[in-house]
């Protein structure tokens, strides 16, 4: 069982939502659509759902052309941001829904409610309405009225974001091991690429309606085919700096000199952009091919047990990640340090042209 979509497009009114989509989702698969905010994630799920028609090209499912069917000719289920229950119906008959608009069996239909609310750990629930639930209570049955049809094809439209961070955490870990023995294709939405890298599977990177990578998460994550797919997949965005690579040195912005590695050495002289991840620089070295620069602070702003900070000086501006609370004020001066081995290179086309030995084989 596949889903394929053939130079999918679709305009509306001269605006291009998706175009040239190319894409193969297998069965029993977990598929991540990363992308920021009017990316094309959820226009490419409608199509998916069939509850809108491409301009051009078509879907293929099972060797069938698919792409003129409606969203009722088709085994989806879809679930959104909002907690979308019926208020005047119980849990039970929320999950129940659309079984009995299938005119499937009593019998049957309280097997599958009652084995999916144990699954979404609600079972307890089953008498209440939703009014008198929690929003992740919420959240769970919708999902499992979603879940109860078993689906061929089941999307989700960022359905985590309205919920609290400890139950988008308990969510995440149960959807992976919801879809682990499922057969069915499941495709998430996201614009948080540590969402992403939690849920693994697939990661599709897309970018004003285009296809900018696709592959399994980590190799995506490792190895951004250009300098778009790498601040997509950095949270925050992955810095950028212009540098030159000589017979004994790399340069940065003819500002800042370091001895040529024996990783850079691999690249031929001539003119990069250089990637490193906010998480990757540091506030002391941490070894001997890190470099040192003069920074000063404009912005330290502290979320929970991460602080991200702002820095620049006259030729670079930069983000760092740091784990803990690190108070400085606007202006102070800072010595960064930025780690060669952990550099990213691309060329003046901005492809990637090397991938750091320390991100491919060593930790994220």
């Amino acid at each position: 069982m596949s889903l394929i979509l053939e130079n999918l497009s679709r305009e509306v009114d001269g605006v291009d939502y998706i175009r040239n989509a190319n894409l193969t989702f297998e069965a029993g698969s977990f598929n991540v659509l990363l992308g920021r905010t009017l990316a094309g994630k959820t226009s490419l799920m409608r199509l998916m759902a069939g509850l809108d028609q491409p301009t051009e090209g078509r879907l293929v499912y099972n060797g069938s052309d698919v792409t003129g069917q409606s969203v009722q000719e088709r085994n989806i289920s879809m679930i959104y941001q909002q907690f979308i229950n019926y208020p005047n119906l119980t849990v039970y008959e929320n999950i129940a829904s659309p079984l009995r608009l299938a005119k499937m069996a009593e019998s049957e239909i309280d097997r599958r409610v009652r084995e999916t609310a144990a699954m979404l750990r609600i079972e307890p629930l089953l008498k209440r309405f939703p009014l008198e639930l929690s929003g992740g209570q919420q959240q769970r049955t919708a999902m499992a009225r979603a879940l109860v049809k078993d689906a061929t094809l089941v999307l989700f439209d960022e359905p985590l974001v309205n919920l609290d961070y400890k139950l988008r955490e308990e969510l995440r870990a149960e959807l992976r091991e919801l879809f682990r023995e499922r057969q069915c294709i499941a495709v998430y939405a996201t614009t948080e690429a540590n969402e992403a890298l939690a849920l693994g599977g697939t990661t599709t990177l897309l970018h004003e309606g285009r296809v900018v990578q696709s592959g399994p998460v980590m190799d995506v994550y490792r190895a951004p085919v250009n300098t778009l797919a790498a601040q997509l997949f950095s949270e925050p965005p992955m810095n950028l700096i212009r540098g030159r690579v000589t017979a004994t040195e790399v340069t940065f912005d003819e500002y800042s000199h370091h001895a040529l590695t024996q990783e850079l050495s691999q690249l031929a002289p001539g003119d990069y952009w250089f990637g490193i991840r906010p998480s990757h620089i540091g506030l002391v070295p941490t070894g001997e091919d890190d470099l040192e620069m003069a920074m000063d602070v404009e912005l330290s702003d502290i979320s929970g047990s991460e602080t991200f900070m702002h820095v620049r000086n006259s030729h670079f501006e930069m983000v760092l990640q740091l784990m803990g609370v690190h108070q400085y004020h606007t202006g102070a001066p800072i010595k960064i340090y930025l780690p060669i081995n952990r550099l990213f290179v691309f060329d003046q086309q901005e492809q990637l042209v090397h991938t750091p030995s320390q991100v491919t084989g060593g930790p994220l």
